[in-house]
């Protein structure tokens, strides 16, 4: 790769889109070349290229082409043939007018480097810059948070399908690398018969005996197929296949293997109280090994992924040249995808790191509950941003019931290192201790005193001893108490309405598919999300540059009726 800055716009191609758009709004790709200039310079991908060998197409180019694919939803052969015939596209990639531009086979290519470099953030981090630049995005500002679920690019398969495929996949390989040697050690017929078609759940038998004894089959052979590629006679690097790497585990996670009384080892398939690995660490497909089961609430599975987007939500107007007054973009500043089974709050600090590395920490950060802790709020408060958003409620039993003593009903002295209760009661012991990783402190009050009291069934449902409490350090508890306070109040309330607009954005992705994953593995799907949130930005730049902001939310035709009728 040679970088070199991008030529200005043909004069030919210049000419005819100002006759052509004369009395209309340019086109996308003309206001993003005349607004924000070359927004990608090849200097930004010279590591993911050699420096010897052939030169290769501009990568500044391909990453502009990639975005404004997405941003059209174009297959990677539209996206080449726009570059070579669309003028608008000419006049933003700076191309001549007679440029054929390139086959569709190097988008791939391109995006297989960006992933291979761990580059796919760069693509966002450059365009913001650009953005920046103009003022329409800072630090210190309003953003909001939020998530939603990705479905991966690999069928759903039960467990049976699961271990039928992993064999199949692995044998599909090793056929592929050393057919004699397979030949010579399996009976192929045998084996075609069995593996020759994928494993389809409306192909297996419905009685459960023979289910399970089909994916009793499957473990047996899946053993087989190893112990026969690790055996001394088998090329060594047979083993280090990933389809055989990925049988290895699927077999772990759901076979059993014993030795019954004769001395025969026995193959069966794991039940639930077997041992199953956790959801997080469960292959769910051998063709994608980054996806995973996961849940959200009591009707929504999925096997997939999850993203997780922020963007900017002030409301202060901004002076742009050439555009009207009117209320500046949001702009997404960050994206993040993991797998399925991540919770939210577990993405709340690696956001704000994120967000700190662009130079980008907003001043306050609108986020659900699913994001929030008491600790979160603190850590938050520390870097200068203000965590909104509310807290969970105490889960306690006297809580939930709203009847009896609830922690919130005691007084604590952390000076003193003791609790009271409501009866006047003080604790006999404070203690400090580590639960999950979080620093937290026990309280207990003394047996005699708890036994004796005359409104023991208030406080606790303990057959013996006192009332024991589990609180978090002063600092977190503080928090925890005043955000609880506030988020009753109605003002609290309307501020954090704000939050609600992310819906919005959720609904602006879905549109441009970030809900399905076009690639398999996680670092491909994280380009897909990222070159998503690319273009998004360009659209909503587009729309301000016009003076026509986007809808903030999306109402349909029977939804208008209903008001009209209501009005």
């Amino acid at each position: 790769m040679q970088p070199s800055p991008w030529p200005e716009p043909d004069p030919q191609v210049t000419a005819a889109i100002k006759a052509i758009y004369r009395r209309k709004a340019f086109p996308l790709a003309v206001q993003v070349r005349d607004m924000l200039g070359e927004v990608y310079a090849d200097e930004q991908f010279a590591g993911l290229f050699g420096s010897r060998g052939r030169p290769g197409y501009s990568p500044g180019r391909l990453a502009l082409v990639s975005v404004l694919q997405m941003a059209e939803k174009l297959t990677d052969r539209q996206a080449a043939e726009a570059a070579g015939r669309d003028l608008s596209w000419k006049y933003a990639l700076g191309l001549a007018l007679d440029d054929p531009g390139f086959d569709h086979s190097v988008l791939p290519e391109f995006r297989a480097r960006v992933v291979a470099g761990a580059a796919e953030q760069h693509l966002l981090d450059a365009l913001l810059a650009k953005i920046a630049e103009l003022g329409l995005v800072k630090a210190g500002g309003k953003q909001r948070t939020d998530s939603t679920h990705v479905v991966s690019a690999v069928r759903d398969l039960n467990r049976i399908e699961l271990a039928g495929e992993s064999v199949r996949a692995a044998v599909e390989a090793i056929v592929a690398a050393v057919p004699d040697w397979f030949s010579a050690a399996f009976d192929v017929a045998g084996w075609s018969a069995r593996y020759g078609r994928r494993i389809d759940s409306w192909r297996l038998p419905t009685a459960k005996s023979k289910r399970d004894e089909l994916a009793d089959g499957y473990g047996r052979d899946g053993h087989a197929l190893l112990a026969a590629v690790y055996a001394d006679t088998a090329p060594g690097w047979l083993r280090e296949l990933p389809a055989v790497q990925v049988l290895r585990v699927v077999l772990v996670q759901n076979y059993l293997v014993a030795v019954d009384k004769q001395g025969r080892a026995v193959i069966r398939m794991r039940e639930a109280g077997d041992g199953l690995p956790p959801a997080p660490s469960r292959v769910a497909s051998p063709y994608d090994t980054n996806t995973r089961w996961a849940a959200k609430g009591d009707d929504l599975f999925w096997n997939g992924y999850k993203v997780h987007i922020s963007e900017t939500c002030d409301d202060v107007p901004v002076d742009m040249p050439g555009a009207r007054r009117v209320d500046p973009p949001n702009v997404i500043t960050n994206i993040a995808t993991t797998d399925g089974t991540v919770p939210d709050v577990a993405m709340t600090a690696p956001v704000h790191a994120m967000l700190a590395e662009r130079g980008l920490t907003p001043g306050e950060h609108y986020v659900d509950s699913g994001y929030a802790s008491a600790e979160l709020l603190v850590s938050a408060r520390e870097q200068g941003i203000e965590l909104v958003t509310p807290l969970l409620a105490d889960t306690s039993a006297q809580a939930k019931a709203a009847a009896g003593y609830a922690r919130a009903d005691f007084v604590f002295d952390f000076d003193a290192r003791v609790a009271t209760c409501p009866q006047g009661q003080v604790s006999s012991t404070w203690n400090d201790c580590v639960q999950e990783g979080t620093a937290k402190i026990v309280v207990t009050f003394p047996g005699p005193v708890c036994t004796a009291c005359p409104v023991r069934s208030l406080c606790t449902t303990r057959k013996k001893g006192g009332r024991q409490l589990t609180v978090p350090p002063r600092e977190v508890h503080e928090a925890q108490c005043a955000a609880r306070a506030e988020q009753a109040t109605k003002d609290w309330q309307q501020r954090y309405a704000r939050r609600a607009g992310v819906e919005g954005t959720i609904d602006q992705a879905v549109d441009l598919g970030i809900r399905r994953a076009r690639y398999r593995g996680i670092d491909k799907v994280r380009l897909q999300h990222v070159l998503t949130a690319c273009a998004i930005n360009l659209n909503r730049l587009e729309a301000y540059w016009n003076g026509d902001m986007l809808d903030r939310t999306r109402t349909s035709h029977l939804s208008r009726l209903k008001l009209d009728l209501a009005a």
